[in-house]
């Protein structure tokens, strides 16, 4: 029987969600989320991963299947270890252990999914996604931060980038949308969601990205600030008597969106826009001159670009947030059209005008089938 189908789990701190998608079709056979892990019912990861395999089996596919030929897991942080989907053997997960401290809220869950799904099925080949792997073709010039360089070697402290897995299908799929090969065309990607991140992606090959060390860095987010300036920390510190914790909360947990306004959800934000509250109009037009900055810079970065491509909930669903994001940058030779622009769909489509020497389109995300792509990759697309 032809092994085609992979299992992808993305393991957090507090929930597991899983597809399982057919390679042969790209087909998802089954999806799902186990939440409040550890809060009650569910006791633990061990307990999660249960649950997943009694629906999958009520299903008809059991992790026991032998259609079932790799499980791909979701890794946030591979540092600089982890450049490229990778087997998942005792080494590796000894290496994640040590990459910990660059990702002290993603990398524990994600290696507790690992050991989970390597104890219950020991026999079957299972794969690490890193979202930092696209991105480490980035050049030094952009990785470096200009910091003392012992310092930075010392704590390995550079950019790495993160949502690797979109960027890396929006591109292909922006390039394909297009009618050209990857290594035919620049691509800026604006990855919009809770989470928001850009990047500039040279004929297939990441070049720069606005997440750094960690994902606070770059575009203005739902409850992340993205850029500041690193003296408001000591000024909060000094001045306000804050603690680092206290400080990280703030910039993690209570900036963004939801600090200027209150809210997150830019289906909200919109609501009370039209209503004529303030403090929801200026979240915005904080969001959307954040995203122009990026795209201006990463324009100079590429020298040329030939798409931007909006993706994730907010850049797939808020034609508000594309419109104001683009105006005017005819200078770069970006014209939306706003009819197209409007339009509602889930598919891939381009929304520029017919005249813009730029491209402008949206492409959904689908960071599974990326996943489970590359893991199926790097077994040869083996069948047993």
């Amino acid at each position: 029987m032809t092994a085609t189908r992979v299992l992808v789990l993305n393991s957090g701190s507090s929930s597991l969600k899983y597809q399982l998608i057919d390679m042969a079709t790209h087909n998802r056979l089954a999806q799902g989320i186990v939440e409040r892990i550890g809060e009650g019912e569910v006791a633990d990861h061990t307990e999660a991963l249960r649950i997943v395999s009694a629906e999958l089996a009520a299903a008809g596919h059991g992790l026991d299947d032998p259609r079932l030929a790799v499980i791909g897991h979701r890794a946030v942080h591979g540092g600089t270890r982890f450049t490229e989907p990778t087997l998942i053997d005792d080494e590796v997960v000894a290496e994640m252990q040590k990459l910990v401290p660059l990702a002290p809220l993603h990398n524990p869950a994600n290696i507790t999914g690992i050991e989970v799904a390597r104890a219950l099925r020991p026999d079957l080949p299972q794969v690490a996604v890193f979202d930092t792997a696209f991105h480490a073709t980035i050049p030094e010039a952009a990785a470096r931060y200009a910091i003392d360089a012992a310092t930075a070697d010392r704590f390995q402290i550079r950019r790495y980038g993160f949502h690797g897995t979109s960027h890396a299908y929006v591109s292909r799929a922006t390039a394909a949308l297009l009618g050209r090969a990857p290594e035919e065309v620049n691509v800026i990607v604006l990855h919009l969601g809770n989470g928001a991140s850009a990047s500039a992606v040279e004929q297939g090959r990441c070049v720069d990205t606005s997440m750094g060390l960690t994902p606070l860095e770059g575009l203005v987010m739902g409850t992340r600030s993205g850029d500041v300036d690193p003296a408001v920390i000591f000024h909060l510190a000094r001045t306000g008597g804050m603690g680092i914790d206290e400080i990280d909360g703030l910039l993690n947990k209570r900036s963004g969106l939801v600090g200027l306004c209150g809210d997150n959800d830019m289906r909200e934000i919109g609501r009370r826009i039209g209503e004529g509250d303030a403090s929801a109009r200026l979240a915005f037009d904080v969001y959307c001159h954040r995203i122009r900055k990026y795209v201006g810079a990463f324009t100079a970065v590429l020298g040329e670009v030939d798409a931007i491509a909006f993706t994730a909930g907010v850049g797939e669903n808020s034609a508000a947030v594309r419109e104001a994001s683009m105006r005017g940058l005819g200078a770069l030779g970006i014209e939306l059209d706003p009819v197209r622009n409007a339009l509602r769909s889930t598919a891939a489509r381009v929304i520029s005008a017919d005249d813009s020497r730029v491209a402008v389109a949206v492409v959904p995300t689908d960071e599974e089938l990326e996943i489970a792509t590359q893991a199926y990759s790097l077994l040869g697309g083996r069948t047993s």
